[in-house]
């Protein structure tokens, strides 16, 4: 997952290194145009910010291979999303690094 800033920034995270996603954002009563923001953690806190907006079929659906990722409770999570933010998916376990594969 990466995401590129209009400062030029970015921000980038493997999938198999999420290990929690969240959902939150601005104070979204004050401000209609405040977008939902679905943040990706890895085990350091490092992370992907993502607007709801910027989501695509392709993104929820590879949330949807997370063990366990449950799509209505992302959904009910944006759809009641306030200024905190909400664990909706944690890891059941730590990811494991890759194996060294020898190929020949």
């Amino acid at each position: 997952m990466t995401r590129h800033y209009s400062d030029g920034s970015v921000e980038a995270l493997a999938w198999e290194d999420v290990v929690e996603v969240r959902v939150g954002g601005a104070d979204l009563k004050d401000d209609d145009d405040a977008d939902v923001l679905i943040v990706l953690l890895d085990r350091e806190g490092e992370g992907c910010v993502v607007p709801r907006s910027a989501t695509d079929a392709t993104f929820l659906a590879r949330l949807r291979y997370l063990p366990d990722f449950d799509l209505d409770r992302l959904s009910s999570a944006v759809e009641t999303a306030h200024s905190g933010y909400v664990v909706v998916w944690r890891s059941p376990e730590p990811p494991s690094p890759l194996p060294d594969l020898e190929y020949d």
